[in-house]
């Protein structure tokens, strides 16, 4: 089994030996200029600023998430956590998302009072942070395109797609700073800055939404359980599928439970062919992590696809007094 489960998977792994080396680098570089991004927001009283800080913020936690969970996937898996650490990059995104939707709500609220009372800018040093901020993230989007894998791995992508889109926070500063420098118009900063808000809350929003999901041990969003079910059923020996559980383990890794029924008169060695090419088959279906109960069509006792056992009901037993 463990023969041909490694060259599939890895792949991807290790195509790109850099791919930590970067994120690190990355994610120095994002956090020292986000605390110089917050602090400059304080002292220049932009909120368009803060708020960049707090977007830059996401992407901070995005690529230390990264960092981690390339770290703890290579900590060994041991019988205490048979999973290794990899459940704890979910999360780690589970509390990023809360964050960020409260600094969202934060910005929102100290917005309006802006909109009804727009306080002075300091637009100058507002304008200079502001560039500066959109040439490191230039800088950390040019870093990870020419040494990682933003294509495959999921870690990689996410952290560079939450870079590029920081750089529309920075252009809102840098376009809300000249509005007021020209026109005086001292809305644009609130206005920027709920702008980039929106962008907080909506990314907070989906990273909460999809790490509960894998934390409530919800099916895959790219795995249809029906097309499984039915890859399982075409092969040639299974007589039916029931007891199906989908889940994620982490982002990218995705496991799978059943119980298959065979005939009965098939050998050990038969059986197991068997479940080797279920596995193999599924394994391009994206599911990394099988494990199959063979059963005998004698052992027949509830052929609904999805498990129905509930807690302590009496027909839960039902079967053991044949």
């Amino acid at each position: 089994m463990s023969g041909h489960h490694h060259n599939h998977d890895h792949g991807h792994h290790h195509a790109h030996p850099n791919n930590k080396k970067v994120l690190l680098f990355s994610f120095i570089i994002i956090t020292v200029y986000m605390i110089v991004e917050a602090v400059g927001g304080f002292i220049t009283n932009s909120l368009a600023l803060i708020s960049d800080a707090g977007h830059m913020l996401s992407d901070a936690v995005a690529l230390g998430i990264a960092l981690l969970a390339f770290t703890f996937g290579e900590k060994a898996v041991n019988t205490g956590k048979t999973y290794g650490y990899r459940r704890f990059e979910i999360l780690a995104a589970t509390l990023n998302g809360v964050t960020l939707i409260a600094i969202s709500l934060y910005i929102f609220y100290e917005a309006i009072g802006r909109f009804i009372h727009p306080p002075e800018v300091a637009t100058v040093g507002m304008l200079i942070i502001s560039i500066i901020g959109l040439l490191v993230n230039i800088l950390v989007a040019w870093i990870m395109m020419r040494g990682s894998d933003t294509e495959n791995n999921l870690n990689m992508r996410g952290a560079y797609l939450h870079v590029i889109s920081d750089m529309l926070g920075s252009i809102g500063a840098i376009v809300a700073a000249l509005l007021m420098m020209f026109f005086g118009w001292g809305w644009a900063d609130p206005l920027a800055s709920v702008i980039v808000a929106v962008l907080v809350l909506r990314s907070g929003f989906f990273v909460t939404k999809s790490s509960l999901h894998i934390l409530m041990e919800g099916t895959p969003a790219n795995v249809d359980v029906n097309d499984l079910v039915q890859t399982i059923k075409k092969v040639d020996g299974v007589h039916g599928v029931h007891d199906v559980h989908v889940w994620s383990i982490t982002s990218n890794l995705n496991a799978l439970t059943a119980h298959i029924v065979v005939d009965g008169t098939l050998s050990i060695y038969e059986a197991e062919t068997l479940v080797q090419k279920i596995e193999h088959m599924l394994e391009h279906k994206d599911i990394k992590h099988v494990t199959l109960q063979v059963e005998s069509e004698k052992h027949l006792h509830d052929t609904s696809v999805l498990c129905t056992v509930k807690g302590d009901a009496p027909d839960a037993h039902a079967h053991h007094h044949h």
